[in-house]
């Protein structure tokens, strides 16, 4: 098997020149190539050799052959069909990997064929973060961990606390546990972002913090109550749910939350509360 250490470097300005293609802004497309920032993505994924690994965004590949050092098989699904002749260039000397032309939230991991326990890894546009980890975390089988490379300003809301929850962080860390393992300048890809970015890393829970049948409604109150951040929850939920405002003061208050508090100092344990009391309420 090729080592982590004699894996080439992967020029993406002359890759795509080779193929008459340039980045695609409006799928968000920059290119990770350092070689030590792949490196250290595939040891963050930590990935035995009995691993399936899923790749979210192959791109053209780069990161696609780090982790193919270390796993059983690597799942690399890829939306943009122009990058799929490139894409099948690259990977042509490693045969444990899988390529999927399609988009991941139309696919299901178990008619990609990934067994339970697979692994995520994925550098992903950060304004489709939380649709991808919700569709993987509610679909079978579900992956033990998560490996995103983001913005770093989306990496910090994932990981985000009281008083300055997020609804990204809320959508994760009912799931699974997230942290910052790594931040990665501008300069690692090609062609360059305006910001930094961050591996964060989930270890995913094995069942979520909401039980499964008060997942929909979890999400419906925590979308109405962060969907106008500058009023108090009372009329943030009063709005965002469509209900009388004094119907929304007295929810909170058989949940033991304060109506003139704002979403973002609630912890996920008082969201739990809430989501209980709201479907006594149903």
């Amino acid at each position: 098997m090729q080592l982590i250490q004699e894996i080439p470097p992967l020029n993406a300005a002359a890759l795509l020149r080779r193929y008459g293609l340039r980045a695609d802004k409006r799928l968000g497309q920059n290119f990770l190539q350092d070689p030590f920032a792949l490196e250290k993505i595939a040891a963050i994924s930590e990935i035995k050799s009995t691993d399936s690994v899923l790749e979210i965004g192959a791109g053209l590949g780069s990161l696609t052959r780090y982790l193919s050092v270390s796993a059983r098989e690597v799942v690399a699904v890829e939306l943009d069909d122009k990058l799929v002749p490139v894409l099948l260039g690259v990977i042509k000397p490693y045969a444990n990997v899988r390529l999927i032309h399609g988009d991941i939230l139309k696919l299901q991991p178990k008619e990609l064929g990934l067994p339970p326990e697979y692994i995520v890894a994925a550098n992903i546009p950060y304004h489709i973060t939380s649709a991808i980890i919700r569709h993987l975390l509610e679909s079978e089988p579900r992956p033990r961990r998560i490996v995103l490379t983001v913005q770093k300003e989306v990496a910090e809301r994932i990981c985000s606390n009281p008083p300055d929850m997020s609804l990204l962080a809320l959508s994760v860390q009912v799931y699974g546990k997230p942290g910052i393992r790594a931040r990665i300048p501008a300069s690692a890809f090609f062609p360059a972002p305006k910001v930094d970015s961050a591996v964060a890393k989930i270890e995913i829970y094995p069942d979520p913090l909401i039980p499964y049948p008060l997942l929909p409604q979890f999400f419906k109150l925590i979308k109405a109550g962060f969907s106008q951040k500058r009023k108090t929850l009372r009329n943030a939920l009063s709005s965002g749910l469509k209900i009388p405002a004094l119907e929304a003061e007295n929810l909170l208050s058989k949940a033991g939350i304060d109506s003139s508090r704002r979403a973002e100092t609630l912890n996920l344990e008082e969201w739990k509360i809430l989501t209980s009391e709201n479907n006594k309420e149903r």
